[in-house]
Formats: C-alpha cells, sequence, structure tokens
C-alpha cells in the first residue's frame, strides 16, 4: 500500500468529498441528512472551513480516501474556544487507521488555533467512532436521546469531548 498523505483541502477535492458523505448519507446514520447532497449544496459547505476552521483530507495514490473538519460548535461568542470535529472515511477504507490519522491531525490544528475544547457528535451505533475518540482522550460527556430520526426509527447522539490545554 502507498503512503497516505494529510493536507489542506482544495475545491477540486470536491467530487471525491462529495461521493464520500453521500455515501454516508445513504447507508449509515453517522449524518442526520436525509437526502443526498449536491455539488452546489457542498460548495457552500466547503467554503465554510477558512481560517481557524480546517478541512482536511487524507489522500493516497491521488484520490481523496478521507476527511476531517473542525466546525463552528455555537455562533454565541462564548463559544469561539470550542470547535466540533466531524470525520469521514471512504467506505473502502474503514479498519486501516486512517481515522486515527486524520483526529491526530486535526487535534494539533485545534491547538495550533487556539481551541480549548473540541466536540464531537457519535450517533448510538457507530462503536468504532466512539472507541477512537476514547482512544484519543476524548472523554463521554452526556447523551442526547432520540433526537434525530433516520431509517424509520429515533437515534441517540452520544457527546465526547477533548479539552485541549
Amino acid at each position: 500500500m502507498s503512503e497516505i498523505t494529510v493536507r489542506n483541502a482544495h475545491l477540486s477535492d470536491l467530487p471525491a468529498l462529495l461521493a464520500i458523505y453521500n455515501h454516508v448519507v445513504r447507508t449509515s446514520a453517522a449524518t442526520f441528512d436525509l437526502e443526498e447532497q449536491t455539488l452546489e449544496q457542498r460548495e457552500k459547505w466547503f467554503h465554510k472551513f477558512t481560517g481557524r476552521y480546517p478541512l482536511i483530507v487524507a489522500e493516497q495514490d491521488g484520490a481523496v480516501i478521507g476527511y476531517a473538519t473542525i466546525s463552528m460548535f455555537r455562533e454565541k461568542q462564548a463559544y469561539q474556544q470550542t470547535g466540533e470535529s466531524s470525520i469521514y472515511i471512504h467506505h473502502e477504507h474503514h479498519g486501516k487507521g486512517l481515522g486515527k490519522l486524520l483526529m491526530n491531525e486535526l487535534i494539533a490544528l485545534a491547538r495550533e488555533n487556539d481551541f480549548h475544547v473540541l466536540i464531537a457528535g457519535i450517533t448510538q451505533g457507530n462503536d468504532a467512532s466512539v472507541q477512537l475518540h476514547k482512544r484519543l482522550g476524548f472523554e463521554w460527556a452526556g447523551t442526547f436521546r432520540e433526537v434525530g430520526y433516520k431509517f424509520d426509527q429515533f437515534q441517540d447522539v452520544s457527546f465526547y469531548q477533548l479539552i485541549l490545554k
């Protein structure tokens, strides 16, 4: 297997990011989007990641195989030292350590960008994501019960946090 590189996302990565995300929309409760996104919708989303809010990708052999972001947790100014992390891996690359690689880079970027806390919201049943976050030092902060409805059932979301400093 060739080397995996992590870098900032480019607009030209958008079709690959869209394909990864839409697969998750169709097959998983990891996102609460119920309909696949269009390229236009994802382009608007892409432009939210500027300044201290990174969007990074993992690339192998010229193909984007995963990505991770830090987004605004809430809009009020008192939350500006808290970011929310998201990570999506191409379904053919699960279980290969890619999540850990991306999350370690995201944590380093959070520290560089002076965040105090990273939050991760993880839908119940996504045990691989829970274990990844726990291994990286995230602690369970609480569970919101039945806050999403997807695949004909209510979904719980557990929140994990990592205090960075």
